[in-house]
């Protein structure tokens, strides 16, 4: 009696999700997490140049902070988590601001330089990160702390990202082109003025033919 009814249980769950689901949501279970890491401490955070992205440096591993999220690669994955040592959820594709770190990160925080310029970073406590990132990426604050402590940057991120700067020079240029219409319109505006000098002189034309008369 028990085993037909746990057939018949079975038979209704494969009618009601297709085997093609089950299979999909079994992957997805079965996806391993990262191990954890053990932090003796909140850790402090280094700002990468010329982004928004902060990475954990003393740490063997791949640790950034970015948008309010902790983020790590593990065994050709991503993970975040709002938490640095505890929460992580798989992540379907690698982050966006990833493409901005390079790979030599670690090399140019050892030497103290980026792109061939003195690097003085200064950490950033844990807390501080996390309750003032929001603000400080609105207002450009690493750009404008000495370009992020890097020596004579010249950040190239303002090509790559629209700003104010940017923007304004685009819209000058069909402003500067507009103007030779508007100067080659000056003659014509003057040339509506001379048709009333010539009637103007008509009368006097007139006035020679009645005289040679």
């Amino acid at each position: 009696m028990k085993k037909s009814l746990l057939g018949t249980l079975f038979l209704a769950l494969v009618l009601a999700y297709p085997v093609s689901t089950m299979a999909a949501v079994d992957i997805h279970i079965n996806i391993p997490l990262p191990p954890l890491i053990a932090f003796p401490a909140p850790p402090a955070v280094v700002v990468i140049p010329e982004t928004n992205v902060y990475v954990v440096p003393d740490v063997d591993v791949d640790v950034f902070f970015y948008a309010g999220w902790w983020w790590r690669p593990w065994e050709g994955r991503w993970y975040r988590s709002r938490h640095y040592d505890s929460g992580w959820v798989y992540y379907q594709s690698v982050p966006a601001f990833y493409k901005r770190v390079p790979p030599a990160w670690r090399e140019d925080y050892r030497e103290h330089r980026w792109q061939g310029h003195r690097w003085d970073y200064h950490p950033v406590p844990h807390d501080q990160v996390q309750r003032n990132w929001r603000g400080w990426e609105k207002n450009r604050y690493w750009e404008k702390q000495n370009h992020w402590g890097v020596q004579g940057l010249r950040p190239q991120a303002r090509s790559r990202q629209p700003s104010a700067n940017v923007r304004p020079q685009s819209s000058e240029r069909p402003q500067s082109r507009e103007m030779r219409p508007q100067q080659q319109a000056e003659p014509q505006h003057r040339e509506g003025k001379e048709p009333s000098r010539a009637r103007q002189g008509k009368p006097g034309k007139e006035e020679e033919r009645h005289e040679r008369r």
